[in-house]
């Protein structure tokens, strides 16, 4: 598969180089947001709009920047096109999903400071990659981080049914479960470049 192939670009993000589990960027909404299914599609789906949203947008500020030769103005435009995306999910859940808004509570504005995020835009600008490379890649990567965000829900479910000892209950039996996750997310490293 070429490199530069959409689908390399895409399967890269999302399995290969998965911003959570192998990247290890996002790690706090990743933990936060998994203990329920409906919490963890909501909130990889919030991730992958704004994702998308501020690739796009990154993508048009690099191209504005790199014009006037400012570039070194690019992190702290990449940080308020995100927090500005950010706003706008927040707006939107809180009208038309309150009770989806109460879920997330404060991980929903936590988006804004997720280093995941931040990473696609800056990623994208350093491959330098065009418009629909950008935006293959911000979709992978959200994929990435939705299908991480489920498969952590998934288990965390599955062993509220199980006896557990009291000495590996709670945050230590997350952070079990993420590191052997993103042990078995290692195993796609050969795959990619």
């Amino acid at each position: 598969m070429q490199a530069d192939s959409l689908t390399y670009i895409f399967l890269n993000s999302a399995i290969v180089n998965n911003f959570v589990l192998a990247m290890f960027l996002g790690i706090c909404p990743f933990l936060g947001v998994s203990a329920k299914k409906d919490t963890a599609i909501s909130m990889g789906l919030a991730v992958i709009f704004v994702m998308l949203v501020s690739s796009a947008t990154a993508y048009g500020v690099n191209a504005i920047l790199m014009a006037f030769n400012i570039e070194y103005l690019r992190l702290i435009c990449y940080i308020a096109v995100i927090a500005s995306a950010v706003q706008l999910v927040e707006m939107t859940m809180k009208k038309y999903t309150p009770s989806l808004f109460r879920a997330l509570g404060i991980y929903l504005p936590l988006i804004t400071t997720n280093c995941a995020i931040l990473g696609v835009a800056l990623f994208q600008t350093s491959r330098e990659y065009n418009f629909i490379q950008s935006m293959v890649f911000s979709l992978g990567a959200g994929t990435g981080f939705t299908l991480a965000l489920l498969l952590m829900a998934g288990l965390r479910q599955q062993l509220e049914l199980a006896k557990i000892p009291n000495v590996s209950q709670g945050a230590a039996l997350t952070l079990m479960l993420a590191g052997l996750l993103s042990l078995a997310f290692m195993g796609f490293t050969g795959m990619g470049a």
